[in-house]
């Protein structure tokens, strides 16, 4: 049996984590009572005494959580904020990217952000495949459920201004998921990054608009299809449309059950000049707590999708 303990378990991620966890005997859950939650003493014993170390915390938290454990330590970690996310020290926990094996003997794994996980799981494996370029200015448009937000956000769509219809944020063109679009998907420029959050709890979609027809090498969108079917062939997580499988829209809807799987199509016009890369996943699911226990079970040497609802 592994014992866990989640630092920052009364958090939105926390939560959806401790959900997958139910029920489950290969885990023992490590606590801390609510008054010894912010004791440093407390915090340090049990995340030293833990197996692995799960941080539902905000990145400077997440930061001193580590600082934390001691150095010789058997406890390793998953750190879900975005503190150590491009950090070489820290394998990022994107398993159908960095290889299962990586993750599976990793001990300090750093969750993908959620917009992220979409952007990266259509565009990374495209630019290693060199179908598209790594020096492209790429765009990415989303859309996520307030939850992603945390608790404030909740608060504010579910009680202080519930009339909200679309927030676009971000506005600065500064968002701290860039840097890790860049990094992992092997780009030259950062992306023009364009969230937004609309009044459903959970889901996302993650576009990525292209203009194939100013490319080189003819990247079609037939071409970039078949390309992720490949590379995602047998993943029980991450399934690619086939071409007559594609929708004819993208819906959130406001009571979406929650997901860890994914979903990725390619459209594309008569001429294959201009293609849209869409992304479908659960910000909560494969975008925060669904990753987490994906990672978590090829750590302890669990099936991968343990836990996971793919249904």
């Amino acid at each position: 049996m592994h014992t866990l303990f989640i630092d920052g378990a009364a958090g939105t991620t926390g939560l959806e984590i401790l959900e997958r966890l139910a029920g489950r005997e290969e885990f023992a859950i490590l606590t801390l009572d609510a008054d010894r939650r912010k004791d440093t003493a407390a915090r340090r014993e049990v995340l030293n005494e833990a197996d692995i170390a799960i941080l539902c915390l905000p990145d400077e938290a997440a930061r001193e959580a580590v600082a934390l454990i001691d150095p010789v330590s058997k406890t390793r970690v998953i750190d879900a904020s975005s503190a150590h996310r491009t950090d070489p020290a820290w394998t990022y926990g994107f398993p159908e990217l960095v290889g299962r094996d990586a993750i599976a003997n990793a001990a300090r794994v750093s969750n993908p952000g959620c917009y992220p996980t979409g952007f990266l799981a259509l565009v990374a494996p495209l630019v290693r495949a060199g179908l598209l370029p790594a020096d492209w200015p790429y765009t990415v448009n989303a859309v996520s459920g307030y939850s992603g937000g945390g608790k404030a956000l909740i608060a504010r769509f579910e009680e202080a201004e519930p009339d909200i219809a679309f927030r676009s944020y971000a506005l600065g063109l500064a968002h701290k998921h860039r840097a890790e679009m860049k990094h992992y998907a092997g780009l030259e420029h950062g992306v023009i990054f364009a969230p937004a959050v609309v009044p459903a709890y959970r889901g996302m979609v993650v576009e990525v608009p292209l203009h194939l027809g100013a490319m080189a090498g003819d990247p079609t969108p037939d071409r970039l299809r078949a390309a992720l079917q490949a590379f995602y062939a047998g993943s029980p997580v991450v399934a690619v449309g086939e071409r007559g499988e594609a929708p004819d829209e993208i819906v959130l809807r406001c009571e979406d059950a929650a997901s860890d799987a994914m979903s990725l199509f390619v459209f594309g016009n008569e001429g294959g000049y201009h293609a849209r890369l869409v992304a479908v996943l659960d910000n909560l699911g494969k975008g925060a707590g669904g990753a987490t226990i994906q990672s978590l079970n090829l750590m302890c040497g669990l099936p991968e999708t343990c836990g996971l609802r793919l249904g």
